[in-house]
């Protein structure tokens, strides 16, 4: 025997459907809103402007300054350098990021212990140091389309490497990168999820961090955010510069090409 639902059912149920399409799409306008509200006054500034006098200032056991750090356009070059990292660098022989390649000239050229700053909590000492120049180098870019390197060989292994890292599933809930953000239309809460398989658009994935957290107060740069996402997978946690880490964020920027970056972006 066949049931069927009376017209009126049907009706009532499209419009309940169309409602709550509705309601979505008018807390998402909300959220935007809120957001380009908070930007004229984006607290991130001020982080960019540490990041600067950091950048000026001698300091460490060698009492010099940054301003001859290579961040793959040649020393003391930070125009348009954010849009193309993570890359190969030959004197460590490793694909870096914006920030472990920061630890890095933080080291050789200030006599600073990298291996000590990499295991300084977020938001502390020298990590927050280093989270302040991450913002000021990347605001040097705003505006400039991603376009990351991938003619070096370790390049295209990291991409690859961030791939299937992307993708796999594990920790206690069997989550992965791609639960959240292998597919487009998908929310959490109010959040909107970006789908970071392809290219997310301006701003809205990779292109937008370093980001300030209206929700902490707190700047975040993609080791932070990265590290977050393995806490809320309910994965062990990776380590300042790791493999994992850089080879996600590969994964991420390639995907980005041709997004403009908007950093230092506001997040809720």
């Amino acid at each position: 025997m066949k049931f069927q639902l009376a017209p009126a059912a049907l009706v009532l149920g499209g419009l309940m459907a169309a409602g709550a399409a509705q309601a979505q799409d008018a807390t998402a306008e909300g959220i935007a809103k809120y957001r380009e509200m908070l930007q004229d006054g984006n607290p991130a500034e001020l982080f960019e402007m540490k990041g600067e006098e950091l950048w000026k200032q001698k300091r460490g056991p060698k009492n010099v300054s940054l301003e001859k750090c290579d961040l793959g356009k040649g020393p003391g070059v930070i125009e348009g350098v954010f849009v193309e990292l993570p890359r190969f660098f030959k004197d460590t022989g490793r694909v870096q990021d914006l920030e472990s390649r920061l630890v890095t000239c933080m080291e050789t050229l200030q006599g600073f212990n990298g291996a000590e700053i990499a295991k300084t909590r977020f938001g502390r000492d020298e990590m927050a140091n280093v989270t302040a120049l991450a913002t000021y180098v990347a605001t040097a870019s705003k505006g400039m389309k991603f376009n990351l390197p991938q003619s070096h060989a370790a390049e295209r292994a990291m991409y690859e490497t961030g791939k299937r890292l992307f993708f796999t599933r594990g920790g206690t809930h069997d989550f992965s990168c791609a639960s959240c953000h292998g597919e487009s239309d998908k929310r959490i809460r109010l959040q909107d999820l970006p789908n970071l398989t392809k290219n997310p658009g301006d701003g809205i994935g990779f292109a937008a961090w370093p980001a300030y957290r209206v929700s902490n107060s707190q700047m975040w740069g993609m080791q932070l955010r990265l590290n977050d996402c393995f806490r809320q997978m309910r994965w062990p946690e990776p380590k300042f510069g790791s493999d994992a880490t850089i080879a996600l964020s590969t994964y991420m920027g390639v995907n980005a090409k041709s997004a403009e970056s908007i950093v230092p972006a506001i997040k809720r």
